[in-house]
């Protein structure tokens, strides 16, 4: 074994060391075989020829397997095959083996390289006389040929792949089109590139290429489990958020509707701050400090509301009587402007009182029906030995009718409790005390307009039908036997003692209301009554605009055996509805 001085490689033969200090180490200028590229040493020549001419050295290096295989003894083989491979690749002009014909120098051009003209003209037509040599000792000669036919195929482009005419012609455009790569180091083209396709970072290795990439797996990895851990506790905090949102809505509609339901008790009198007698004493003190009241006459009517409360009959203080006697005679005399006016019965008017005022309306309504129903002779029976009570006397009652089973429903409403509050009554109420009383009596409920402008004529037609029976060939004034209507509507009650039949036609109802004192009513009960004291007892249509009125209108006496029916009935109070 014989080892190069120069790079140290290992040959078996001189032979081969000569081949290997020719075709390695030798001086002289390379030139491609195939295309002409010179300039380049030798092992960028062979990287040239792997990658512009792959094709053209794989067919040669089979045609050097053919050879080998068949012809000569192994070092014979070995040396023509080095010596054709430096031929080949470095373009110098000796044979290819003993029977390879040489190229003399004077051959060459002056510049000393091999041109594409020349070598067809002269390499190809030896080379051409050699293989028909071969062919006399082998019988593959149509591989040979085209193996030779595309080892001499025009040139192409290793950088762009374009093919030229000739060797001349491919060295320009590589010089002028890819001269930048020509001057690369033989390391930086022998090398591939790899693009990470994550980030884009080029890596000059597939396995740090590898590595790279799966540094980036790992990091998407670790961040999608940040981030799902991150999601979670937005989650959560996002759930937190909306829990609290949500108690806080809660607790402010809870808030809210507890503001609301106070509001109502105390509008309606339910609030726990006492009834008519701590609200008149109350009131009565705050006169006393405002001066407008003397601290002798305070005494003096607390000792009378006291009586009053004890025996459970209204003092009268409020009463005005002989409004309804006074009316009949204005009417008789005046009122020109009136065809026909139909009067209830006697009644007496109770305006509400320091005990009572914003709440106690319903009470003074029932008071006048009331004392209007003592007056009549036909509920003599039923109401015998009895007086106009007080309010806390009215709120007693109701309770009794409550406790024999009438109006359940009512009852619950009103918690079963009337005495000692200032809760307010309506219809149902009213009809609930009168039928305990064996007073027969109907709720007729007007429960939406039947009018224009949200007017209810139908109200004034039901209420001129319940007076006026005949109302061809009667008298101007008719003073009827009819007790007075109770009339409620939202927040309010009066009561309807009589009703107009005014020359155009239209109707008008005569009110008692409780919040009329009894300075005004004074008004009405002089001679000479002035016709502006009725306006506040008018009410025309247009007068009565609210969504829902109903009213409790005196019809007789009930038996025994009706009141209880009637105390049946009003386990489910139902009411007669117009329209």
């Amino acid at each position: 074994m014989l080892s190069c001085d120069i790079c140290g490689e290992t040959v078996s033969s001189e032979p081969d060391m000569k081949a290997h200090l020719l075709i390695v180490h030798m001086e002289n200028e390379v030139i491609c075989p195939f295309c002409k590229l010179s300039g380049v040493n030798y092992d960028e020549m062979c990287f040239h020829i792997e990658t512009a001419h792959f094709e053209q050295n794989e067919l040669e290096r089979n045609f050097e397997r053919i050879n080998t295989g068949q012809y000569g003894t192994s070092d014979n083989r070995k040396d023509s095959s080095l010596q054709c491979r430096a031929d080949i690749n470095s373009g110098i002009h000796s044979a290819c083996a003993s029977n390879q014909p040489k190229i003399s120098a004077q051959s060459l051009p002056k510049d000393g390289t091999l041109k594409h003209k020349d070598f067809y003209s002269e390499n190809l037509t030896d080379s051409r006389k050699f293989l028909k040599s071969m062919e006399k000792q082998s019988d593959r000669t149509k591989l040979k040929e085209s193996i030779y036919e595309t080892m001499y195929s025009p040139p192409e482009c290793p950088f762009c792949g374009k093919i030229e005419d000739n060797s001349q012609d491919m060295e320009t455009h590589v010089k002028t089109k890819h001269a930048d790569l020509l001057d690369t180091p033989l390391e930086d083209c022998n090398q591939l590139l790899y693009d990470c396709p994550m980030c884009g970072l080029i890596c000059t290795n597939y396995h740090i290429l590898q590595e790279h990439v799966d540094l980036h797996l790992e990091e998407s990895s670790f961040g999608q489990g940040v981030n799902r851990v991150q999601c979670s506790r937005d989650l959560e905090l996002a759930q937190q958020l909306q829990q609290e949102e949500d108690r806080k809505r809660r607790s402010e509609e809870s808030r809210q509707e507890m503001e609301e339901f106070q509001k109502l008790q105390r509008q309606y009198g339910l609030d726990n701050s006492g009834g008519y007698k701590q609200q008149q004493l109350r009131n009565m003190e705050i006169e006393v400090n405002r001066g407008r009241m003397h601290p002798s006459e305070f005494h003096r009517r607390k000792a009378d509301m006291m009586e009053s409360l004890a025996i459970g009959v209204d003092d009268g203080k409020t009463k005005t009587s002989g409004v309804m006697e006074a009316l009949c005679r204005y009417y008789q005399n005046a009122a020109t402007d009136v065809r026909r006016v139909w009067l209830s019965a006697g009644v007496d008017h109770f305006h509400s009182s320091f005990g009572d005022k914003g709440w106690g309306c319903g009470y003074r309504n029932f008071q006048m029906l009331l004392s209007s129903l003592l007056q009549n002779d036909t509920y003599g029976d039923s109401l015998k030995d009895m007086s106009v009570p007080c309010i806390p006397k009215i709120q007693s009652m109701i309770e009794d009718a409550w406790k024999e089973g009438f109006d359940p429903q009512g009852a619950s409403q009103l918690n079963n409790r009337l005495q000692g509050t200032k809760a307010w009554i309506g219809a149902c109420e009213i009809y609930t005390l009168l039928t305990s009383l064996r007073i027969k009596c109907r709720i007729v409920d007007f429960h939406k307009s039947t009018g224009p402008l949200g007017t209810h004529p139908r109200l004034f037609e039901w209420i001129l039908s319940y007076y006026a029976s005949e109302r061809e060939g009667s008298p101007k004034v008719v003073c009827t036997s009819k007790p007075p209507i109770y009339l409620q509507h939202q927040g309010h009650s009066r009561t309807v003692v009589g009703i107009e039949e005014r020359k155009n036609r239209t109707l008008c109802l005569l009110v008692f209301d409780p919040g009329c004192p009894s300075r005004e009513m004074q008004k009405l009960l002089k001679q000479d009554m002035e016709v502006s004291s009725l306006k506040q007892l008018r009410k025309f249509v247009g007068n009565l605009k609210h969504k829902q009125y109903q009213i409790v209108a005196v019809e007789g006496v009930l038996s025994s055996e009706e009141k209880i029916a009637r105390r049946q009935a009003s386990q489910v109070f139902t009411a007669e509805k117009i329209p």
